[in-house]
């Protein structure tokens, strides 16, 4: 316990005053929670691949769930950068416990906030925002990940109710969710979204397991076997492939904050063991090699937190597009994967070890860097904008 009291969070370029105080009463109420509640249990729950249920019950009670949706429907109201600003603790803590409430907000609150009807607002929305009931999102599929509308999954008109039949992989919460957000396509080939309750027959979720990333969090597929859904479970005000696009536009900004969190406690955790690690008679932090290695790390992670928030201010004033989204998650991301790599380094040995945090982070980043859209399509969308020339077609 005694490191997380510890946590000295880099601010090299002073971003701290470039926010609102509610900003960091936000952000400081969220580090306190990680502090308190994950940081002491992350370690045992990854290296025992458990998932946390209790924490993921008590991302709603610390409004984690939902930030940006208006509080009519059980959320906070509050701005992109608190939102931005959530993410990022949040992963300080750990990816799985970032993933679950990007998932629950952006992937599966904010898809019925936006396309679906009053009352599916007011049935599903409070108890999302609180975690009474979790979410889940299905559009990846075993044979389509980077080409969603590729997919096979199928939406079938039955009358009184539609029929879904295909498969999903990949989906965080899937194993643990009451609900899940699926995209298939209709009989005239249509990209839909519906709302599928746990214990619809014909709907199963089996856990994946054997994970070397994102030990600490539920990964698993969504199985429909000819699953009866009812017509007033179709979102109706979306259709085609830029439904799941706008969803996943979401979770990556969150990401894009998030990741940062990742590499701040990276960096603290090698700062503060150079610092007390004695070779050749001094701290290793004397050494040239080991302060190019921190100097290095936290000119990246001051680069990462100007663009996050740039791409916050950005989002706030509506100007925010989904290439500049793209930048930054496929940018901060890569910048903190290299920061664990580098300083892991930092710690020799201990490195490996879960006596500190940075080896639990790479591994975490391993699959944050491919999912929600693979580094190198990110690469190529910003590629396709700069030269009006889509290269993944």
């Amino acid at each position: 316990m005694s490191a997380t009291v510890q946590y000295n969070p880099p601010d090299y370029f002073l971003v701290d005053d470039l926010l609102t105080e509610e900003h960091k009463i936000v952000r400081d109420s969220i580090r306190d929670w990680v502090n308190r509640e994950v940081k002491p249990v992350i370690e045992e729950l990854n290296q025992k691949h458990q998932i946390p249920f209790d924490l993921i019950k008590q991302l709603g009670q610390i409004g984690a769930y939902g930030p940006f949706i208006p509080e009519q429907y059980g959320g906070a109201g509050l701005d992109y950068i608190s939102y931005g600003l959530i993410m990022q603790e949040l992963e300080r803590g750990d990816s799985g416990i970032r993933s679950a409430a990007s998932v629950q907000t952006s992937l599966v609150m904010y898809p019925i906030w936006e396309f679906g009807t009053e009352e599916q607002k007011q049935k599903y929305l409070p108890k999302l925002a609180t975690g009474e009931i979790i979410g889940c999102f299905g559009l990846t599929e075993p044979n389509h990940g980077s080409d969603p509308g590729s997919m096979v999954t199928r939406l079938y008109d039955n009358g009184d109710s539609y029929i879904l039949h295909g498969a999903k992989m990949w989906i965080t919460n899937a194993n643990i969710a009451d609900i899940a957000i699926v995209w298939a396509k209709d009989d005239d080939g249509i990209i839909r979204g519906v709302i599928v309750e746990k214990g619809m027959a014909g709907f199963s979720a089996p856990e994946t397991h054997n994970k070397w990333s994102l030990r600490a969090s539920s990964t698993g597929e969504l199985i429909f076997d000819e699953v009866k859904v009812p017509k007033k479970n179709l979102l109706p005000n979306i259709e085609g492939l830029k439904g799941p696009m706008m969803c996943l536009n979401s979770a990556r900004y969150g990401i894009a904050w998030g990741a940062i969190g990742a590499a701040m406690d990276c960096y603290d955790a090698a700062l503060r063991y150079s610092l007390e690690r004695q070779q050749f008679g001094k701290p290793i932090a004397a050494f040239q090699l080991q302060q190019k290695k921190l100097a290095e790390a936290l000119t990246e992670i001051t680069k990462a937190q100007l663009l996050a928030w740039r791409l916050g201010v950005l989002k706030n004033e509506g100007k925010c597009k989904h290439t500049h989204i793209s930048m930054a998650k496929r940018n901060n991301v890569f910048m903190a994967l290299n920061v664990a790599r580098e300083l892991r380094q930092v710690l020799g040995a201990m490195g490996i070890t879960s006596d500190y945090p940075i080896m639990r982070h790479m591994m975490n980043l391993e699959s944050v860097i491919t999912y929600e859209g693979t580094h190198d399509i990110h690469l190529l969308i910003t590629g396709h904008d700069i030269t009006g020339i889509p290269a993944y077609r």
